[in-house]
């Protein structure tokens, strides 16, 4: 039974998608294609730009002391969207935009005590020490 809800339900997205363009391109004309090539564009310029940041972000959560899995769960959903963007459809697109404005949560099996840079293990022993020059005035 399950199997064929999934069956109806991937079935009814393209056939949603094809009568919502049709009824768009009747009701705007051309205005509907530009739409669609610009939203093409922005999905590839989304997905060449996560490529290039997706390795800077791994970067970086590891040079924190942290695990790579929150800038890897970002990144997928950025390149998901990015696709989403590209494939011709309203629909899709609004899923895309949905998954763009979603947080990337936390991950529940990283320590949240663990010290990155500027964390409790990199403070100094006399951190409370001021220094200066003292000069005494009588």
């Amino acid at each position: 039974m399950r199997v064929l809800f999934l069956m109806a339900i991937l079935l009814a997205f393209p056939v949603m998608e094809i009568w919502l363009l049709v009824e768009l391109g009747g009701r705007y004309g051309w205005w509907l294609a530009l739409y669609l090539v610009l939203m093409a564009i922005l999905g590839w310029r989304l997905i060449l730009d996560e490529k290039l940041l997706m390795l800077g972000r791994m970067m970086q959560s590891l040079g924190e002391g942290g695990t790579p899995t929150r800038a890897i769960f970002g990144s997928a959903k950025n390149l998901m969207a990015g696709i989403l963007l590209i494939l011709p459809g309203v629909i899709s697109d609004a899923i895309a935009v949905i998954l763009l404005l979603m947080p990337t949560p936390k991950p529940a099996f990283v320590s949240r005590g663990t010290p990155g840079p500027g964390g409790e293990r990199d403070r100094a022993a006399n951190d409370d020490v001021i220094e200066g020059e003292f000069r005494r005035e009588d």
